[in-house]
């Protein structure tokens, strides 16, 4: 699901930034691969190599998850001063660019934006910056078309030479929060497609987010499962995975 969707959007949103992805049919793979057909196919893609930009790119276009935690605090996200009063799961005025930090082990910190110009110099931090509302605002309204709401997303962009190229996943239940349109209701956590489930099943383990996650049970994995496929199907427009 998560590369047969991936593709779907970086077809969709192709205009907007290129990406790196190359191939997804196992007969356009190097020959190499072949004896592995039946492990790759439907699950990998080709993608061209690219030096990675150290930054996790969020778009919020809806408070909720750690963006509504910091409101909670602060009263901002990511050092954006965020209106008074609003509930969790409110729309925000306008979608906004909350970045954190891409974290090698542990968990991804939120950062400002003048971090990220710090980090990667304020030309290249204005453009992931733009781009990043673009992709959100295009995929959101095809979403929203589909009956279902965006609430917020992830992506990571490399440098090819001096070209920037949108990577890894888009748009999928592990880099988003779906929300059916249809059971929306602000002041309280919303109804998901996507990786949320799996998150409010380990809230009710005894994890300690530090130690490796427990093995998921059967039932919890095939939830996940009919989740994720269901999003596809509705996104895509598609009954099968391509």
């Amino acid at each position: 699901v998560l590369t047969q969707l991936s593709k779907f959007w970086f077809d969709f949103v192709g205009l907007v930034v290129p990406n790196h992805l190359l191939a997804t049919e196992i007969k356009d793979f190097p020959p190499v691969l072949a004896p592995f057909a039946g492990i790759l196919d439907k699950r990998s893609m080709l993608v061209k190599k690219t030096s990675v930009i150290p930054v996790e790119c969020v778009v919020r276009g809806y408070l909720s998850g750690s963006g509504w935690k910091e409101y909670q605090a602060t009263g901002k996200i990511c050092g954006i001063k965020i209106p008074k009063g609003l509930k969790e799961s409110d729309q925000l005025a306008e979608p906004i660019f909350t970045p954190s930090t891409k974290a090698e082990k542990g968990h991804d910190v939120n950062i400002s934006f003048k971090d990220v110009e710090k980090e990667i110099g304020p030309g290249l931090a204005e453009k992931i910056r733009k781009t990043s509302l673009e992709l959100y605002t295009k995929a959101a309204l095809h979403a929203v078309s589909k009956g279902v709401i965006i609430a917020d997303t992830k992506f990571e962009f490399g440098l090819d030479g001096d070209e920037l190229i949108l990577i890894d996943e888009i748009f999928t239940p592990d880099s988003s929060r779906f929300w059916p349109l249809a059971l929306y209701e602000p002041g309280r956590p919303q109804p998901s497609l996507d990786k949320q489930f799996v998150r409010d099943y380990l809230e009710t383990t005894a994890w300690d987010k530090n130690s490796p996650p427990p093995e998921l049970p059967a039932d919890i994995v095939a939830k996940t499962s009919q989740k994720y496929l269901e999003i596809y199907k509705v996104l895509t427009g598609l009954d099968d995975l391509a």
